[in-house]
């Protein structure tokens, strides 16, 4: 029975190439969530990982630890245990009609979409009982005040009539920013959050200036997203990365995927194509 969610939260490149806005979270029922901390832990003691672990820190000196790592948390991601979703814009969609406080709080309003949508916790399974669900940010980069605006939003979901109809309840005391550094999914979060970015915004195919060469990070960088990527296709064959996953004929599968994908594109929009990839110089 689900009684209690814990969803970590995190974002990463606000401006790219090609795709832009990345926001990334995993979410696991409170039952396993000792059992997997403790299994992720343990996997860096035994690597002596013993810093914090993040996408901008992978080198080829770490690379085979952070491929061990990684398998055991798509392990769990596999096995439903972790639910993983990535939110993203391509750079050729631009919201039309918005107004200057929507620009203002774009980076908050997008970060809310992520948080209501991306999970389909609007379709979860009917419990007897309600849901509580608690949503942990990496700290975020802004005002005291707009984040306190930000987490009042967030509690207030509660009302909205996707999370009412399945008994989701968000308490206020239990929407917070935490330090990155103390837990383990949010870091594992980072890297499948950069690994995605990377190779959207073609960053792997990056030179240092005057070299006929990648750098030997920018190539470890690589062999990283690739090994995430054999992860993902092995839950979904041919999985795209650069486009919202599919819901095989059931949107239900909002929630029943373990891996998820979505290209957020506003209702008001309007495309140039000449900021596609296809079109790049």
């Amino acid at each position: 029975m689900l009684k209690e969610l814990i969803l970590y939260a995190d974002e990463s490149v606000k401006s790219g190439e090609f795709y832009s806005n990345f926001y990334g979270g995993c979410l696991i029922r409170s039952g396993d969530l000792e059992t997997v901390k403790e299994a992720l832990i343990s996997k860096t003691e035994e690597l002596h990982l013993n810093s914090e672990l993040k996408w901008q820190k992978v080198t080829s000196q770490y690379l085979d630890k952070y491929f061990e790592l990684m398998d055991l948390f798509f392990d769990f991601v596999q096995e439903d245990v972790i639910k993983v979703r990535i939110m993203f814009m391509q750079n050729n969609v631009e919201a039309v009609g918005i107004e200057e406080y929507h620009k203002e709080h774009e980076y908050f309003l997008l970060y809310y979409q992520f948080i209501k949508h991306a999970f389909g916790l609007g379709y979860l399974p009917s419990q007897d009982d309600p849901i509580r669900l608690r949503v942990y940010f990496d700290r975020l980069p802004d005002t005291k005040e707009k984040a306190a605006l930000f987490k009042s939003h967030i509690t207030s979901l509660s009302k909205a009539p996707e999370f009412r109809r399945v008994g989701l309840i968000i308490n206020e005391d239990q929407v917070a920013e935490i330090d990155s550094k103390k837990h383990i999914l949010l870091q594992c979060t980072d890297i499948i959050l950069g690994a995605m970015q990377f190779r959207l915004n073609n960053l792997h195919k990056v030179k240092p200036k005057g070299s006929y060469r990648r750098g030997k990070r920018t190539i470890a960088k690589e062999k990283l997203y690739k090994f995430i990527n054999q992860r993902i296709r092995e839950i979904y064959p041919n999985f795209n990365i650069g486009i919202t996953t599919g819901t095989q004929g059931d949107i239900r599968n909002r929630w029943h995927h373990p891996y998820r994908h979505w290209g957020f594109v506003p209702a008001n929009h309007k495309r140039d194509d000449s900021k596609t990839k296809r079109n790049a110089p």
